[in-house]
């Protein structure tokens, strides 16, 4: 029988170091800080990804402020140890062999357990050279190069696993739909033990009783799906996929719907974002697990210390970091002004940008796609002037990738940093470039204010706020995502237009964008600036409670032990692989 308690996470990205580029943004990163999280409470717990020797891209901007990508190679045998695991699976009627990397994902304290972390690589010399490309680089491919590559992460993976050992495994942790197809390996394993079908009751039910999945987006072009053609081209033919089966709708493999069928327990990344994946999906157990963040990667070195003198065990129990309540003013405002000054150093160091440490500085920095509106606060220049002029200076840092195919995203960049120009010298800004793991620590530690301006209900979770709030940075952010739980208004941040979301929610995009923008001002001019300028005693006290409330709540310890009790714990069904 399956072990109960050992869980196998699967995610197409996993940001586990700073040096590696194997994650393209949030999900990534929040898949990194999970796994950082189950090392620190112990969970016994084993996580798959792929290598991609050549990372997401390397964003450089040019003159007139577009994008331009190039690869970000990085050699895996400089920082993981290489596995004695080899394996083959058929794709595109040939073999392509899979070797694996380990890196021991060490917890941040004595108490925990280290978590051995897996990257999947076909560029090997018996592999054809089309097959050697499948893990080079992240999400960069067309749909046969997509869903090549979540074979090699979905069968690759469960069959690497049961190389190195693991028979046991108790819970399949589907991070996203991109892993989705390691369901169909164990529907063969099982049908192959009854001698029987997919479609078995018996097979389906133990597939079902271990997996987990875990859906991130509302939006729809985040769902993977594939044609059938396509499908049986590459895997060949899967008598699990047919038309008729559930998830396969109008002549397409949705990766979603195939995900959701054999799991135990489906969760979005919000109490938002589950309600509406339940709409959305037409699944009403559809749960949700607030997303987090990792507190020991996150907490600049100024706030880690003083977690360390008022709120001891904090890497272990989140909840101690509620103890910042009791950190002293001037601690606070010297923790605040190091950090500060640490981000605005490195970006004068890398731009020459002149930036001001004594300024209002607003951080903005998430993927760069249409319904984020990233140019929202940069609408109306003449009103963030007049603001600068009556309250004193104001400086914005913009970051932030597009998809290498998101034409939209990058005139989104060009705009934003357009904008900024005509902004100066009246409101000083910047747009730095390669938003990654280094850039973001910095950022979200030292600026004054975190903004985040999505159409909701379009934005699942968000969590670089989480890390802002972490800082002691509060945020201003449209409500949506994890915010609807982490605001509490004047405390912990502020909302643009909650009221106004509730009672008039708009559909033309246009007048939408036009009174989010305004409400974002009057904010700013209001409630924000005059406590900054005027009640420094009021602007710590916010510092704290954004450390306190929401630094002890969204992080993935937290998220972690959730998962642990209310998906992990389930009983599993089946037989010993071996």
């Amino acid at each position: 029988m399956p072990d109960p308690h050992r869980i196998a996470y699967f995610s197409m990205e996993i940001a586990a170091d700073p040096r590696f580029p194997t994650y393209s943004g949030g999900l990534g990163i929040l898949a990194g800080d999970c796994i950082r999280s189950a090392a620190d409470i112990g969970l016994p717990l084993v996580a798959v990804t792929l290598v991609h020797r050549e990372g997401y891209f390397h964003q450089s901007i040019d003159a007139s402020g577009m994008q331009h990508e190039s690869p970000f190679p990085w050699n895996p045998a400089e920082h993981l140890s290489k596995t004695e695991a080899r394996v083959a699976i058929t794709l595109q009627g040939r073999k392509v062999h899979i070797a694996a990397w380990k890196l021991e994902v060490k917890p941040t304290h004595p108490s925990g357990r280290a978590v051995p972390l897996y990257f999947l690589d076909t560029d090997l010399p018996e592999n054809h050279d089309d097959d050697r490309a499948i893990t080079a680089r992240l999400y960069l491919g067309d749909l046969r190069m997509r869903i090549l590559q979540e074979a090699v992460l979905g069968i690759g993976g469960v069959l690497v696993l049961r190389a190195l050992g693991y028979k046991d495994i108790g819970t399949y942790h589907m991070n996203e739909g991109h892993a989705a197809l390691l369901t169909i390996e164990l529907l063969a394993e099982r049908s192959f033990h009854y001698r029987s079908d997919p479609e078995d009751p018996r097979v389906q039910h133990e597939v079902k009783s271990l997996g987990v999945f875990t859906t991130h987006t509302p939006i729809a072009a985040g769902h993977d799906r594939f044609p059938l053609h396509l499908v049986g081209e590459v895997l060949g033919v899967q008598s699990a996929i047919h038309e008729g089966a559930p998830f396969v709708e109008h002549g397409h493999l949705n990766m979603t719907l195939l995900a959701m069928h054999h799991s135990r327990f489906v969760n979005g990344v919000a109490k938002r974002h589950g309600e509406v994946s339940r709409d959305m999906l037409g699944d009403p157990r559809i749960d949700f697990v607030t997303n987090g963040v990792h507190a020991p990667t996150w907490a600049c070195p100024e706030v880690a210390a003083l977690l360390d003198a008022y709120s001891l065990g904090w890497r272990a129990d989140e909840r101690a970091i509620m103890r910042a309540l009791f950190i002293p003013d001037d601690a606070l405002q010297r923790a605040r002004a190091a950090a500060k000054k640490r981000l605005i150093d490195r970006v004068n160091a890398l731009t020459g940008a002149g930036l001001d440490p004594a300024a209002f500085t607003i951080g903005f920095a998430r993927r760069a796609t249409g319904y984020k509106r990233a140019d929202l606060m940069l609408r109306r220049p003449d009103r963030l002037r007049d603001i600068a002029r009556k309250l004193g200076p104001i400086q914005i840092i913009y970051a932030g990738k597009a998809h290498p195919h998101d034409h939209q995203g990058k005139e989104i960049i060009r705009r934003v940093i357009e904008s900024l120009r005509a902004l100066a010298p009246d409101v000083k800004g910047l747009f730095l470039p390669e938003y990654d793991f280094a850039n973001a620590q910095p950022l979200v530690a030292g600026v004054d204010l975190w903004v985040n301006t999505p159409v909701p209900p379009l934005e699942a979770s968000g969590t670089s706020g989480m890390k802002a709030a972490l800082n002691g940075v509060p945020s201003l952010s449209t409500p949506d995502g994890w915010w609807l739980e982490g605001e509490v208004e004047g405390l912990t941040g502020w909302t643009i237009g909650r009221d106004i979301y509730a009672h008039d929610p708009l559909t033309d995009p246009e007048a939408r964008a036009a009174r989010d923008a305004e409400a974002l001002y009057d904010k700013l001019e209001h409630a924000i600036l005059p406590v900054y300028k005027n009640d420094r005693a009021m602007w710590i006290s916010i510092v704290r409670h954004a450390i306190a409330l929401n630094g002890s709540r969204f992080n993935t310890n937290r998220v972690m032990r959730e998962y642990r009790d209310l998906a992990y714990s389930s009983s599993p069904g089946g037989f010993d692989a071996a």
